[in-house]
Formats: structure tokens, sequence, C-alpha cells
């Protein structure tokens, strides 16, 4: 007896950013319980070519949870069920056989749908273009003991700088808010010596970027911290906050 799945999908098919869109039921069956999420995708649609059918258009590229690339919402969670874990990563040993699962794309009017499961994230590029970065010069990798950093700083740097920019944060929040992402840019360089020259000028910068990319005000209930596949806590936001108030405050001609 095969231990391989069938699954019910129910995908969101949108043909173009303007055009309407509907969910459609499709049948994969034969699924390995070792294949992830979108090794399953791609047996759908080569199956879907095979009939002369369009595939379904979804986003990916390394596959190994690094690029942030493959978000979509499954049965209403980003990333699907398992913390932690991007849908690259997700394997259908996490499901049963015979369920039926609901595909569809980020829903927030910042991530305006391109087709399916496709949305546009540019908005997020835009927040890190603002001030995501340090104006230092580049060569040669400097003498690592020339800026003293202390473990504890180290580690919470390192913490932010693991978000992927994926934009689950954006698609779990009930305001659409991009505060952890954003928070997580301007957090990891304010705890750097490399980061102190530009700290206010950044943190003014980006805020006010994500507010004029059209998303939401953090709305407190912490989905943005559940869903994050990184697991980047919301203390983060707070220090966002005293970062941002502390530059209007200095009011630095940013």
């Amino acid at each position: 007896m095969s231990g391989n799945l069938e699954i019910t999908l129910k995908v969101w098919r949108q043909e173009a950013a303007d055009s309407a869109g509907s969910f459609q039921t499709y049948q994969v069956s034969d699924v390995s319980p070792d294949s992830s999420f979108l090794e399953m995708l791609d047996q759908l649609n080569e199956t879907l070519i095979t009939e002369g059918k369009i595939p379904i258009t979804f986003e990916h590229d390394c596959r190994e949870g690094i690029c942030g690339s493959c978000g979509f919402m499954i049965n209403g969670q980003a990333h699907g069920p398992e913390r932690g874990t991007t849908v690259c990563q997700l394997h259908m040993r996490s499901f049963k056989s015979g369920v039926t699962l609901v595909l569809e794309p980020w829903r927030a009017k910042a991530f305006p749908v391109l087709q399916d499961l496709l949305v546009d994230r540019a908005p997020m590029d835009r927040i890190q273009a603002a001030g995501g970065y340090c104006s230092t010069n580049v060569g040669n990798a400097p003498e690592a003991n020339a800026n003293l950093m202390g473990r504890k700083d180290a580690s919470e740097a390192f913490l932010g700088a693991a978000c992927i920019g994926c934009g689950a944060c954006v698609a779990s929040c009930k305001n659409a808010s991009a505060s952890l992402f954003t928070a997580a840019k301007i957090g990891q360089l304010a705890l750097t010596p490399q980061g102190q020259p530009e700290r206010a000028k950044r943190a003014a910068r980006m805020v006010e970027t994500m507010e004029l990319e059209g998303f939401g005000a953090c709305s407190n209930t912490y989905e943005c911290e559940a869903a994050c596949p990184k697991e980047i806590p919301v203390r983060f936001i707070q220090s966002m906050n005293r970062e941002y108030l502390s530059a209007k405050l200095l009011d630095d001609e940013y």
C-alpha cells in the first residue's frame, strides 16, 4: 500500500493585476510525504502543462528558506501551519492524505496581486532603499577587532538581520503593517558600530517610507511575530518606535 498522499487544492487564480480572480479546485495524486510544498506545486503544474492548461504562478528562488520569495497563505496561515518555516521548507508530511488546502496570495493594499499567488513586494525594497544600509567604503575587510561589539548586541543584531523580507508579517497583520520588517532592518544596524553615523536618518526615512507605501500601523496583536518564518520578536518594533522618536526630536535634517 502506497504511503503517498492525495491532496485537494483550492488555488486563487488571477490572470493579471487588473483581472478578476477566483478559486479553482485541483486534485493532486501520488504526492510523496517527503516532497516540499513547492515540489508538490511543481508536480501539479507539470500535469497542467501536459493537459494544455496554464500553470499556477508562484514566486520562488533559493528554495532554502533564505530569499523570502516563496510566501503565500495556506489555509489562512502565512507559509502554512509549521512555525518558523517558509513555504519552500514546508514538507507534505505535515498534512494528512485527503486534506483540502486553500492557497491564496498575500492580501495587502501595498502588495497588489500580479498573477495567481504572485504579489508585488517592491514596496519593501523601497523601504530598504530609504535607509537600510551603511554608507561605508568597499574594499578589503577591516580588522575584526577594530570595532568592538558586545555579545548581547551582536546576537540581537544578528536576529534582526535574519529577516528575509518575505512579507508574512504584512499578510498576517489585520492592518497590513510592515512594522516588523522595517523594525528588523532598522534595529540590526542601530546595534552595530558601523550603523551609528546614519542612525537617526535611517530610522526617520525608513519609517516614513513605510507609511508612504500604504502599509498600515502596528496592530499590537503580535500576529507578525507568530507568522515570521525567522521568529523575529516584536521587541524590534518597540526599538523602532524609540529610534524614530529620537530622530524626530533631533530634527537632523534627514
